[in-house]
């Protein structure tokens, strides 16, 4: 999916009725790819697209107009690293957990900003982006690789959205017992 998807963008609302309606919105105004248009909890809803830079910026900023204060977060990326689609959808291959690293949110919007800034930032591979499902409105994203890499990362990716409030907790464990290894999908 993401060879010809050079650009994301994601409205979060915290109506699912707006939610609904921007999503129409935003796939009508430019020619977007519609990866995720769902209920989150706790009775949110997003609208996650994908396309050419340009018609992205245009969804996202139609979502966020008609959104208008429904409008919990969104995010625009320009140019989406390799790791976060299958990080997202839960296809992520991972030879080997070596440390760990964790970014834990208040939105979905900031995640996958945390998560892309993370990728962008050291030689680290993400292994999961969970979209808030089942997670009280949260979300989180999580990555491996040598610990050195894995601080650094977490640390990029903790700039990008600490100052907009939506950080909960980071953390990186060095050396993962591996019963945690084993059942980390």
């Amino acid at each position: 999916m993401n060879e010809t998807i050079e650009a994301i963008g994601l409205v979060e609302l915290n109506s699912i009725a707006a939610g609904i309606t921007t999503c129409d919105e935003m796939v009508k105004v430019a020619p977007v790819v519609l990866i995720a248009a769902m209920t989150i909890c706790p009775g949110k809803y997003i609208s996650l697209v994908g396309g050419e830079v340009s018609a992205v910026d245009s969804s996202v900023k139609r979502g966020a107009e008609v959104g208008a204060e429904w409008v919990v977060d969104r995010l625009f990326i320009p140019h989406i690293h390799s790791d976060v689609f299958p990080a997202i959808m839960g296809t992520a291959e991972v030879d080997e957990l070596r440390a760990l690293g964790v970014i834990e949110t208040f939105s979905v919007a900031a995640s996958v900003i945390a998560g892309d800034g993370a990728a962008k930032a050291a030689k680290v591979k993400l292994t999961d982006l969970r979209l808030a499902q089942g997670l009280a409105g949260k979300s989180f994203v999580t990555m491996t690789g040598d610990v050195s890499d894995v601080r650094a990362a977490v640390d990029a990716g903790v700039a990008l959205i600490k100052e907009s409030g939506m950080l909960v907790k980071s953390v990186v464990i060095p050396r993962p017992h591996d019963d945690l290894k084993s059942k980390m999908r």
